[in-house]
C-alpha cells in the first residue's frame, strides 16, 4: 500500500498563476501539483491534490484525510 499526503489548497488559490502574477509569480497550481505529484513519486508515496474556495469543505477534508490514514496533511 502507498502511502498519501493530502494537499489541501483554499481560497483562491485556483486563480494562482493569473492572478497578480508580479507578486505571486506565473506558476499556476497545476503547475505547483505536477511538481509535487513528481517528487512523490520519487520519494515512493501519492498525493491527494484537492483546491476549494469554502473552507468549511476544508475541514471536511481533514476530518477525510484522518478517517482514510493519510500519513500526512499539508495545508496551504
Amino acid at each position: 500500500m502507498i502511502d498519501t499526503v493530502f494537499v489541501l489548497n483554499g481560497p483562491n488559490l485556483n486563480l494562482l498563476g493569473t492572478r497578480e502574477p508580479e507578486i505571486y509569480g506565473s506558476d499556476t497550481l497545476a503547475d505547483i501539483e505536477a511538481m509535487l505529484g513528481g517528487k512523490a513519486r520519487e520519494l515512493g508515496f501519492e498525493i491527494d491534490f484537492r483546491q476549494t474556495n469554502h473552507e468549511g469543505v476544508l475541514v471536511d477534508w481533514l476530518h477525510e484525510a484522518r478517517s482514510t490514514g493519510a500519513k500526512a496533511v499539508l495545508l496551504n
